[in-house]
Parts: C-alpha cells; sequence; structure tokens
C-alpha cells in the first residue's frame, strides 16, 4: 500500500483533484466527510462539540449548524483550538481504520487521505505518508474561487485563506505539486502524470 497525504489551500481545487485520483483508481479517505460524520447527532463528538460551544450551536432539528460554529471559530484562534481537540483526534481514529482496512483488501492500493489541514494539525511532517501532493493555486485565484463558486463575501474568503498556513510551507516538503490556477485540461494532465507515478510505486497494475 502506498499512503498519500492530499492537500491544498481553500479554492484551490483539491477536491477535483481528489475526485480524478478516485476515478484512476485510488481509494480516497476524505477527512471533510470524516469530521461531518464525527459529529452527526448521537455521537460523542457532537456532545462534546455542544459542551463546549452551547447549544446554540444546533440547527432546529438538532444538527451541528456548521455556518453558525464556522463564525464562531473563525472569528476566534482560541475558539478554533478548542473545536479542533475535539473533532482532530476523532477525525485520526476513524482515518486510521479506513487504511487499514483499503490496505487488507489490496495490498497495493493507493490510499489517498484528502486532508485540507496536513499542515495545520501536523500531519505533514508526522512521518505516516509514503507522499505528500500539494495543490496549489494563488491567493487570488483561491479568492477569486470562493467568492465566485461558494458566494463568500470578499472579507470573509480572505480571512479564510489567511487562517490556513502560507503555500511556500507547504510546498517546501512537497512530493508532487499540482498547479491549478489554469483550466480543467491542464489539470486532467498532471493528474494523471502524478497518478501514473503513484500506482507505479504502489505495484499497482495501470488501467489501461
Amino acid at each position: 500500500m502506498l499512503l498519500v497525504g492530499l492537500t491544498g489551500g481553500i479554492g484551490s481545487g483539491k477536491t477535483e483533484v481528489s475526485r480524478r485520483l478516485a476515478d484512476l483508481g485510488a481509494i480516497v479517505v476524505d477527512a471533510d466527510v470524516i469530521a461531518r460524520e464525527v459529529v452527526e447527532p448521537g455521537t460523542p463528538g457532537l456532545d462534546q462539540v455542544v459542551a463546549r460551544f452551547g447549544p446554540d450551536v444546533l440547527d432546529r432539528e438538532g444538527r451541528l449548524d456548521r455556518d453558525r460554529l464556522a463564525a464562531l471559530v473563525f472569528a476566534d484562534p482560541s475558539a478554533r483550538s478548542r473545536l479542533n481537540a475535539i473533532v482532530h483526534p476523532l477525525v485520526r481514529a476513524r482515518t486510521a481504520e479506513l487504511v487499514v482496512a483499503a490496505a487488507t483488501a489490496d495490498p497495493h492500493a493507493v490510499v489517498v487521505n484528502d486532508v485540507p489541514l496536513l499542515f495545520e494539525t501536523g500531519l505533514a511532517g508526522s512521518g505516516q505518508y509514503d507522499v505528500i501532493v500539494v495543490v496549489a493555486a494563488e491567493p487570488e485565484t483561491q479568492l477569486r474561487r470562493l467568492v465566485d463558486q461558494r458566494g463568500m463575501a470578499p472579507a470573509d474568503a480572505e480571512a479564510r485563506i489567511a487562517a490556513q498556513a502560507p503555500l511556500a510551507d507547504k510546498l517546501a516538503v512537497a512530493d508532487y505539486v499540482i498547479r491549478n490556477d489554469g483550466d480543467l485540461a491542464g489539470l486532467d494532465a498532471q493528474v494523471r502524470q502524478v497518478w501514473a507515478d503513484l500506482a507505479e510505486r504502489a505495484g499497482r497494475t495501470m488501467r489501461p
């Protein structure tokens, strides 16, 4: 098994890369998806979040109101740290379970751990990944995508970008860099090139 850490700043297009790698044969373990699962209603994770931040972070159906919680934590670094202290260990534990299951099912699997905050959580330097892939976009590109595609206010988008690790820090430890300031055809070509190398390193037979 080859374990790949995939990351990129908000608005970099990491989700597009992750989707393409899955189409090519990678097993993708998405930290964002897991982060939602561990705070579903009835989970210990949600109970901990409510105990820490109060019942106002729930909507009328008793589910986590992500927009309200995001407004709290992005305006307060200490609140963000408290939230991370709850969610990150739960995400890591579930991720480990899925990685073990993938390796058991296929010893030649390319498992892509899609982690937006790979650097911010210290995982980039943990040594647990065989390869780190960074999806890179210029801040101007990130801002435009967040405003145009996600409907964020420019100030909110800038705050989200600023809250993440600088691109230069990510590039310094990347084994592969996928540049995503251009069109999808250019992105496809880069992803396929990276996949060919990853598959070879994992001893995987390429699809025709």
